[in-house]
C-alpha cells in the first residue's frame, strides 16, 4: 500500500525501524533521481533541493570550527534567550531526560549555546559534532531540527533519513524557532533530539508549544519594561507642550501627550539625539530618556515628493525595508508575515484587495480580517507610503525588489499559495 508524505510519521511511531527504511530508499531516490516508494514530506523535500542547490554533500558531515568558550559566553549574556531559560527547562527537561533526548537551544546564527538533558545521549551528540559552541545552520550540516525551522519559521521534525547528510540518519530531532515579540526578529531554535528510537509524533507540538511559552515569557517581559519607562516619562510629558511620546529602544510606546496612542513607531535602525523624520509623525526631534527615546513632533508638514522604496528579500532570515528619500532615509526589518505582504504588492503595483491577499496567502479570500490587521501594522511605519482600497504602493513610490540570487530561495518559509507560485515561474540561475 503506497503511503502519503504524512503517513510516515504516524507509521514510524508503530514500526520505528521499518520507517526509517524506507526513509534512506526515499532519501536514495531523491539523490540518485530514481522513483522513491513515497514523496518526502514538502517541507523535508524543499530543504532536500536548497541542499543540492548549495552543494552541501550528503555522504560526508562537514563541522565549521567550534566557538572559543568565551565567546559561547559572550553570546549567552547577549542573547534574550537567557531570560526564557528557565520556561524551556521546565517545560522540556523532565520529560526529555526520561525519554533519552537531550534540549538543546542555539541562538540565530545557528550556533549552539545551550545543550542539557540525558548524560548519555549527550555523549553520543559529542560524536555527530552537536556539541556546545557547534554550528548548525542548515547550509552548513544539512536538513536538521536546528537550521531547518530557522530557514522556515515554523517548527520542523527530522527523523531518520530525512536528515540530508547520512550521519544524522541515526537521530530524530524536532525544532521550533523562537522570535523576539517587540520586533519579529529570529532570536534562535529549541531543539529536542535523541536517537531514532525515541522518536514520538507528539514530540514536535510539545516543542512549539514550549516555544510559545517562551515567547510568552519575553512579551510579560517586554511589557514590565514598558511600565518602568512609563513611570520616567510621565512626569517629562506632563511638563511639555505639543505632541510627543516616549518609546523604548525598538520604538513601541510607553506614554504620550496631545496625540492619540500610537502602538509603536518606526526608529532610525541606530538612532542619535536630533532632528529626525520619521515615517509615522514627520519631523521630530529625538533624545535619550532612560532606556528609551523622548520623541516630540514638530509641527511641519510631512514632506512629499519622489520616494524609493526597497524590499530586501535577498538575505536569508534578514528582509527589510529601506525608504530613499524624503527628509531621511531609514530601514525596518521585516517579520516574515510583513515580507510577504509588501513582496505581493511590490509584484501587484496595482493593488489587491483584501479578500485578494487573503486569496494570495491563505488560499482563502475570506481571510480578510487576519489580512487587514497585519496591514493595519504595516501602515504603522509604511504608512505614508500605503494607499488603500485597494492595498497598494502609492504612485509616486519607485519600488525595487532585490531577491536572491537562486529565486527558488524566495522567502523560503513562505506556504503562501501566491508566492510559491512566483518561485516557481522566476528563472533559476
Amino acid at each position: 500500500m503506497a503511503l502519503s508524505p504524512m503517513d510516515v510519521t504516524q507509521f514510524a511511531a508503530v514500526d520505528t525501524a521499518r520507517a526509517a527504511r524506507m526513509l534512506n530508499e526515499v532519501r536514495s531516490a531523491k539523490l540518485s533521481g530514481g522513483r522513491a516508494p513515497v514523496a518526502p514530506r514538502p517541507v523535508i523535500e524543499q530543504s532536500w533541493e536548497r541542499m543540492l542547490r548549495s552543494g552541501v554533500d550528503p555522504e560526508h558531515d562537514f563541522r565549521s570550527g567550534l566557538l572559543a568558550p568565551e565567546e559561547v559566553q559572550r553570546r549567552r549574556e547577549a542573547s534574550a534567550l537567557r531570560h526564557v531559560l528557565p520556561v524551556l527547562r521546565e517545560g522540556l527537561l523532565s520529560v526529555a531526560d526520561v525519554a533519552h533526548h537531550i534540549m538543546v537551544v542555539a541562538d540565530d546564527e545557528g550556533r549552539v549555546l545551550w545543550r542539557e538533558g540525558s548524560a548519555p545521549v549527550l555523549r553520543k551528540a559529542d560524536g555527530l559534532g552537536f556539541e556546545l559552541g557547534a554550528d548548525w545552520r542548515e547550509e552548513v550540516v544539512g536538513t536538521n531540527g536546528v537550521g531547518t525551522p530557522a530557514v522556515t519559521r515554523r517548527p520542523v521534525q527530522v527523523f531518520a533519513s530525512e536528515h540530508f547528510v547520512r550521519s544524522q540518519a541515526t537521530w530524530t530531532c524536532a525544532g521550533a524557532p523562537i522570535t523576539d515579540p517587540r520586533s519579529g526578529r529570529l532570536l534562535g531554535v529549541v531543539d529536542v533530539s535523541g536517537p531514532l528510537e525515541t522518536m514520538h509524533p507528539a514530540t514536535l507540538a510539545w516543542v512549539d508549544s514550549v516555544a510559545k511559552l517562551a515567547e510568552a515569557r519575553l512579551r510579560e517581559l517586554h511589557m514590565l519594561t514598558l511600565e518602568r519607562l512609563r513611570a520616567v516619562a510621565a512626569p517629562v510629558l506632563a511638563r511639555l507642550d505639543g505632541r510627543a511620546l516616549v518609546t523604548d529602544r525598538d520604538g513601541w510606546t510607553a506614554a504620550v501627550t496631545g496625540m492619540p496612542y500610537l502602538d509603536r513607531v518606526t526608529l532610525p535602525k541606530s538612532p542619535a539625539a536630533g532632528p529626525r523624520w520619521l515615517p509615522a509623525l514627520g519631523a521630530c526631534t529625538v533624545e535619550p530618556l532612560g532606556d528609551g527615546w523622548l520623541v516630540r513632533a514638530a509641527d511641519e508638514p510631512v514632506p512629499q515628493g519622489s520616494v524609493r522604496i526597497v524590499l530586501d528579500l535577498g538575505q536569508p532570515r534578514r528582509w527589510s525595508v529601506r525608504v530613499l528619500g524624503g527628509a531621511e532615509a531609514w530601514v525596518r526589518e521585516l517579520s516574515p508575515r510583513h515580507a510577504e505582504l509588501l513582496y505581493l504588492l511590490a509584484v501587484h503595483r496595482a493593488g489587491r484587495s483584501a479578500s485578494g491577499l487573503a486569496e494570495d496567502m491563505f488560499g482563502d479570500p475570506a481571510r480578510t480580517v487576519t489580512v487587514r490587521a497585519e496591514m493595519s501594522r504595516v501602515r504603522r511605519y509604511l504608512g505614508a507610503y500605503l494607499e488603500h482600497r485597494p492595498y497598494r504602493f502609492c504612485e509616486e513610490a519607485e519600488i525595487e525588489v532585490l531577491l536572491p540570487d537562486d529565486p527558488r530561495d524566495l522567502l523560503p518559509h513562505s506556504a503562501a499559495p501566491a508566492v510559491a507560485e512566483r518561485r516557481a515561474s522566476l528563472p533559476a540561475p
